[in-house]
């Protein structure tokens, strides 16, 4: 399944797809609607009614590109949808409508010492797409189409996962597989369009659930490489989930937090948290959307996040599932104090 979602193109306000793909898989085990901004609300029905109204969410969408301008040679300009480090994508294949491209920049061989030293500009890059001219490359292209990273997925080395848009579909997939499963209490799902520009489509739907507890499933920063030392690693690949005390947006819940660091401990699952106050997910909106929501995060720790070739870890996947499968019934009993 996530192979699959990730195979599937859905940047912020494109997210169709994505839609598509997951109402075909939870139709059957759940009622679902769609709101306006096109998130997926989806009501499962547990064998017990809870105390606590609880919602689980994720984000459909990934991060990409729009097209702004197309040259009479053909070339297209383009801005990043959500953010996107420009060393990040120079000389990237991608896909325009099906099409492939390649972003392309001048050669190092006519840079000016002052370029070779910089590091380059989304402004001087342009994707190639092989069109013979302006008029050409009209027949396929209109400005403001999208373009995707053409990031193939992959298995590779001690159980690491590349691909694109792991952020965050790997989310999706666990709101998806829990949806399926049996629920011992009543639960609602959200899966979420437009957080990589400005947490939208979860400001609409935390509004409409009015939930009391908010779990987030993310992807999240990781920068466990050659030469990064102590907290400025953030998380580790195969140390598990990634629980979160404050982001960029969010001070977690401080209840939920400890109960989710407890369970972990006690059931001897791996799990970790995030030792940078940086970034930031739909937590920041639901946590203060409507009467307000108590937000916890659990994320997966990922290098090379928001790229063409992200790479996670199969343990920490599982290590997820077991957190879900043991802290979930918890939350809807929780006590306000």
């Amino acid at each position: 399944m996530l192979k699959e979602l990730c195979h599937l193109n859905g940047t912020s306000g494109d997210e169709k797809h994505v839609r598509e793909y997951i109402i075909h898989e939870i139709k059957d085990f759940c009622e679902y609607s769609v709101d306006p901004l096109g998130s997926v609300i989806a009501y499962k029905k547990g064998r017990r009614m809870p105390d606590k109204k609880v919602m689980l969410c994720a984000h459909m969408d990934e991060v990409g590109f729009i097209i702004t301008d197309i040259d009479d040679d053909g070339y297209l300009s383009f801005n990043t949808v959500g953010g996107i480090d420009a060393k990040v994508i120079a000389g990237r294949s991608v896909t325009v409508n099906h099409i492939h491209g390649v972003i392309g920049l001048k050669p190092v061989h006519l840079m000016n010492e002052d370029e070779k030293k910089s590091a380059p500009k989304i402004k001087s890059m342009r994707i190639d797409i092989g069109a013979k001219n302006k008029e050409d490359a009209l027949k396929y292209v209109h400005l403001g189409d999208y373009a995707y990273f053409s990031g193939d997925y992959h298995e590779f080395g001690d159980g690491y996962i590349v691909s694109k848009a792991l952020d965050d579909r790997i989310g999706c997939m666990l709101l998806i597989e829990l949806i399926k499963s049996e629920l011992e209490y009543d639960t609602y799902f959200c899966f979420n369009v437009q957080e990589e520009v400005g947490l939208r489509g979860a400001m609409c739907t935390s509004y409409q659930v009015q939930s009391d507890i908010s779990i987030i499933f993310e992807a999240t920063t990781a920068a466990d490489l050659c030469g990064v030392k102590g907290g400025e690693r953030v998380c580790v690949l195969g140390d598990g989930a990634v629980i979160s005390f404050m982001d960029g947006r969010t001070i977690y819940d401080r209840k939920l937090y400890n109960l989710a660091m407890k369970t972990t401990k006690e059931n001897d699952i791996k799990a970790q948290t995030k030792t940078a106050i940086a970034g930031g997910n739909d937590a920041g909106a639901i946590q203060s959307s409507g009467k307000g929501s108590r937000v916890l995060a659990v994320s997966l720790p990922c290098r090379y996040i928001h790229s063409g070739a992200s790479v996670v870890k199969k343990s920490d996947i599982a290590e997820t599932r077991k957190l879900i499968n043991v802290l979930l019934p918890q939350l809807y009993v929780l006590n306000d104090d």
